[in-house]
């Protein structure tokens, strides 16, 4: 082949070569079109799917507030955030499980929530409900007080008052010695087995879960003074007795040394107590002086008649009476009087010339105050 026809050659060569590299230039062109095209496409798709899929939880959803209405919401003991999250989205509180795990985790509080049940908003925003459970404000409590010295006919008041629940109701579980776990020791009264104290109950719990509460109070506290069982009616006794004579606990230890004293005196007392709040109780009052028709009023808890306790508690003594009568100062105390009921001073003494001494002033004080 001759020079001429070489080159002829080459140039047909490369002539072929940027036919085909032009060939692929526009394949690959529109393939990248397709691409580009096909992404557009499924983007257009694709970001209505996402943002639907974020308005459904993925998001997460939540409600834009303030919220409406009210709803009763009970939270479990132990509960999580989730599992809050799950109570609330089932009551319609919040708009879903993942919006309120997010706030519960932006809120640094928000593991002091206590179990219990709240008052709640629908469709709170998930930050508001968290917010909602931290407030003791829309905590949905029952409180029930019952002060030291209470009859058990006054705690059933208290109860029904509080609670709402029917006085027949309160009355009919008190009657029921099993439902409220009295011990067989009480003999199926439960005064004095209600403990003085402060009480939270849940919405919904009823009478004899409420009762029961009180008399495994009373258990607990004697059990931490080491009261055999078959003293705890004794103690309960003497302590509810203490505990209405003198209103100071200064003087609960003098008073239980009285009471042991008088109750093993034959002597000077015949082993009467002689107390009018037993009297007062025995007529079925709750305070005051008794009367001539109280003092004669021939019943069981008339301890100017009869020796010896009371044949049950008459009220609910506190821990503090308690423990007087576990602990009683020594003394050799048969009386004593508060001689001014202002400032509740109590005198005591172990003669009866002292005690009518001490009698003579409380007179004088009653003389000069005659309101």
């Amino acid at each position: 082949m001759d020079a001429s026809a070489a080159r002829r050659a080459r140039r047909e060569q490369r002539l072929a070569r940027e036919v085909r590299r032009r060939r692929r230039r526009r394949r690959s062109a529109v393939v990248l079109f397709v691409v580009v095209a096909a992404l557009a496409a499924l983007s257009v798709w694709a970001v209505p799917k996402v943002s639907s899929l974020l308005s459904l939880g993925g998001g997460p959803e939540d409600y834009p507030g303030p919220g409406t209405g009210e709803v009763l919401v009970a939270i479990p003991e132990g509960a999580t955030g989730h599992d809050m999250g799950t109570v609330l989205e089932e009551a319609d509180v919040v708009a879903s499980v993942r919006a309120f795990t997010d706030a519960y985790n932006d809120n640094v509080n928000a593991a002091r929530i206590q179990a219990g049940s709240y008052h709640l908003k629908r469709q709170m925003p998930a930050r508001d409900a968290v917010a909602a459970l931290l407030d003791p404000a829309n905590k949905a409590e029952i409180t029930v007080t019952v002060p030291e010295g209470f009859h058990a006919k006054q705690v059933y008041e208290r109860i029904a008052s509080v609670s709402g629940l029917p006085m027949e109701d309160v009355e009919a579980a008190a009657a029921d010695p099993a439902a409220i776990g009295l011990p067989a020791e009480a003999g199926g009264n439960p005064e004095g087995w209600l403990a003085a104290a402060t009480y939270t109950f849940e919405p919904g719990d009823d009478a004899a879960s409420m009762l029961r509460s009180m008399v495994a109070l009373t258990v607990s506290r004697l059990d931490k003074l080491g009261v055999p069982a078959a003293e705890r009616q004794r103690v309960l006794t003497e302590a509810s007795v203490v505990e209405r004579e003198v209103n100071l606990p200064q003087y609960y230890g003098q008073v239980a040394r009285v009471i042991e004293n008088r109750i093993h005196d034959t002597a000077q007392v015949g082993g009467m107590l002689q107390m009018d709040s037993t009297v007062l109780y025995g007529v079925g009052k709750v305070g005051g002086v008794p009367t001539r028709a109280d003092l004669d009023n021939d019943n069981p808890y008339n301890t100017y008649l009869h020796p010896g306790l009371p044949p049950t508690a008459i009220g609910a003594p506190g821990e503090a009476a308690l423990d007087a009568v576990i602990n009683p100062p020594p003394g050799d105390w048969l009386y004593f009087v508060t001689v001014n009921l202002e400032t509740g001073e109590t005198k005591f003494a172990a003669t009866l010339e002292e005690h009518n001494a001490n009698v003579a002033e409380f007179r004088q004080y009653m003389a000069e105050h005659p309101q």
